[in-house]
């Protein structure tokens, strides 16, 4: 996510009424729907919390919130997210009404919002924005013609073939690096063209890419055989492709090469051709994440015919735009996409499906208008105090372990000493000056968007890394670890109910997001962020015994998550979860005690709220904030390719190694929530 400073010219009466937003205090002014707060209203008491502490704590919730038809899934985060997509709602129509100068944010913003709704232009406009690229791909006549289109589609916006970024080297962190990395697929994940559980979706799939070639003119012979074409590379390409829990390993998914060596080891690849036309002609060397991938790739280039890769380059040039241009397209991609992968009914409003559109093209530019209005300085303050007490928590954790040896402990404390989080937004937005937004033009607009921050990236390749900047904008509900910056970050958008609550007493603070900052945390020591060391590169410096402990400790992680059953006969994924498990198992534990060391400093709040305790309270909010609601081929896709458990379980999973969950519920050997104490893990 990326995020913007705050604007400091407020006066005392706007931070007022900006905090009324937040913490919902009183009528919203901005949006009629209700702040989605912790609230024990939510709770199923009926429920004993030692046979199903998640519908103790969310049943009621979960009995009134059926998803929504526009949804893949309904929970405490969606919730939030949709309350946020009603505030940005509101800058975008202000926004499209702005006077200011065209390379302003607000006049930036607006011009994009009003190409997105003017659907009258969409229709008139047809396939026509399309035509020059599918010219260039029946012009297509040689490997190294191919290669270039490939180099000039993935910078506009277009995934096909494989992966190319420009990221921080992560064995020389304080350096950008280009990396290449497998792809080129048209379904979610390698398991969708070869396990058996998903040939209803591929048989869907090549049905919906015959209509879609259909609608460029195709017969419909002809369009079924470009389909199946598509499907046989595609399943190539799937066959050779690493699964998720493989690609987790950050060091067997690192090799570094130089462009020279890679050249001599690929000759029939292209690469030079391709990196010629990126603008990288120059590049020196490069990252390769998974060579085997790139071997076969040059075999299938040999093997199957140009046509093959026409139909192929077609099709995705289709899947990558049909949600930009005319109505028919934008719903035939919907109806597989959102229905037969997700599950949904209906498509999200024209106006949210824009604003998404925005936040990932120009969204520090919405960012900074977000900020401005919905961001109090009370939040980063209270954030900063939270994380604070957390890190004391932590690094005695470090200091005191007792199956670490000195030698790796000392490594830890150095890396845990370097540690750094970012609050609400970045110090300076991006500025996007240079990106022309056109109000007619949407295509056009989302075309000179990807261009410009794929150059922006490649520009950028073999300069210092800006240890500034943000993956995240400033509206976005979510957080997320850096291991090679070795930072927390937080973007404004999840500094709310039920996350986060300036009006919040500890308890519910602390288990929501006191225990998700202390899942962010951990993440910098969890399977794959302990690889990285103090200067934020890949680098193992744990001694063999501590790795083995360490190891030991995660694998009753694994077999914990491995023995919930989500669907029938499915299981979730123990090692493609571990490590967001190892996250939530330590932020559990560690904010547990931040709070129990916040109510001694403070005894008066040792109290009961609505008849719990500040330990039940602190358990019931960590399970409120993942209250959900599925639909089946959502939690399908989410099982299949998710690092993250699915949330009825992540609700549940950290509180039965926990000592303190049994003892503040009072619940005993041989309850369905008991965990046996041999079977607890126990690291952070």
């Amino acid at each position: 996510m990326i995020s913007k400073c705050l604007r400091g010219s407020a006066c005392g009466l706007v931070i007022a009424q900006t905090l009324l937003v937040m913490t919902g205090r009183a009528q919203d002014p901005s949006t009629s729907m209700k702040v989605p707060r912790f609230s024990v209203e939510h709770m199923d008491r009926s429920v004993d919390p030692g046979e199903d502490f998640f519908r103790y704590a969310s049943g009621n919730w979960l009995k009134q919130n059926p998803v929504p038809g526009d949804k893949p899934s309904w929970g405490a985060m969606t919730e939030l997210r949709e309350r946020n997509q009603q505030l940005l709602h509101l800058i975008l129509e202000r926004s499209a009404k702005s006077s200011a100068a065209p390379h302003l944010p607000e006049r930036q913003v607006g011009n994009f919002f009003l190409s997105g709704m003017d659907t009258n232009k969409l229709e008139e406009l047809g396939l026509e924005p399309l035509q020059a690229d599918l010219k260039r791909i029946a012009g297509i006549n040689s490997v190294g013609d191919l290669m270039k289109l490939t180099a000039e589609l993935q910078m506009q916006g277009v995934g096909l073939l494989f992966g190319a970024s420009a990221i921080a080297d992560e064995k020389k962190s304080s350096i950008y690096a280009f990396y290449l990395g497998q792809g080129g697929l048209g379904l979610p994940d390698r398991e969708y063209y070869l396990s058996t559980n998903f040939s209803k979706q591929r048989e869907a799939y090549v049905d919906h890419m015959g209509r879609m070639f259909g609608f460029l003119g195709d017969a419909e012979v002809s369009a079924g055989s470009a389909a199946r074409t598509v499907l046989s590379l595609e399943t190539e390409l799937a066959k050779v492709s690493k699964s998720r829990v493989d690609l987790r390993d950050r060091l067997a998914n690192y090799h570094k090469f130089s462009t020279a060596e890679m050249f001599a080891k690929h000759p029939g690849l292209g690469l030079k051709d391709f990196l010629t036309a990126s603008g990288l002609g120059e590049l020196q060397e490069m990252v390769v994440r998974q060579p085997a991938f790139f071997s076969r790739l040059e075999e299938l280039l040999k093997e199957r015919p140009l046509e093959d890769w026409k139909q192929y380059f077609r099709w995705h040039l289709l899947r990558s735009s049909a949600s930009y241009l005319n109505a028919k397209l934008e719903t035939e991609s919907f109806k597989f996409y959102g229905t037969v992968l997700n599950g949904m009914p209906d498509q999200e409003p024209r106006w949210q499906r824009v604003s998404a559109t925005i936040d990932r093209e120009l969204g520090e530019a919405l960012g900074e208008l977000y900020v401005r209005e919905y961001f109090p300085p009370a939040a980063r303050a209270r954030m900063n105090e939270l994380i604070e007490n957390l890190k004391v928590v932590f690094r005695a954790r470090l200091q005191n372990l007792d199956w670490m040896t000195e030698t790796t402990r000392q490594k830890g404390l150095a890396k845990f000493d370097r540690f750094t989080q970012k609050i609400g937004h970045p110090e300076k937005f991006r500025d996007y000056s240079k990106v022309e937004i056109r109000p007619g033009d949407y295509f056009g607009n989302i075309r000179r968007g990807e261009i410009f921050e794929t150059r922006r990236q490649y520009d950028r390749i073999g300069k210092p890394v800006d240890k500034s900047e943000w993956i995240m904008t400033p509206q976005t509900v979510n957080a997320y670890f850096s291991p090679m910056k070795n930072e927390i970050v937080f973007p404004a958008g999840i500094l709310q109910p039920p996350f986060f609550d300036l009006e919040g007493d500890d308890a519910v603070n602390y288990g929501a997001i006191g225990y998700i900052i202390g899942h962010e945390i951990t993440h910098g020591f969890d399977d794959q962020g302990r690889k990285y060391d103090v200067e934020g590169n890949l680098n193992d410096w744990w001694t063999e015994a501590d790795g083995k402990a360490f190891d030991a400790r995660a694998q009753k992680l694994v077999d914990q998550y491995d023995s919930y059953e989500a669907l029938p006969g499915l299981n979730v994924n123990g090692k493609l979860s571990l490590g967001e498990n190892i996250a939530d198992l330590g932020g559990a534990s560690i904010a547990y005690e931040a709070l129990q060391r916040a109510l001694a400093k403070d005894p008066s709040k040792r109290k009961k709220i609505d008849g719990f305790t500040p330990e039940q309270r602190y358990f019931l909010s960590m399970s409120q904030v993942w209250r959900i609601n599925w639909r089946e081929a959502a939690l399908r896709r989410q099982l299949t390719v998710g690092p993250h458990s699915p949330g009825q379980f992540r609700a549940v999973g950290p509180h039965v190694n926990l000592t303190e969950f049994y003892e503040a519920f009072s619940i005993k050997s041989g309850a369905k929530m008991w965990r046996a104490p041999k079977l607890r893990a126990q690291i952070w």
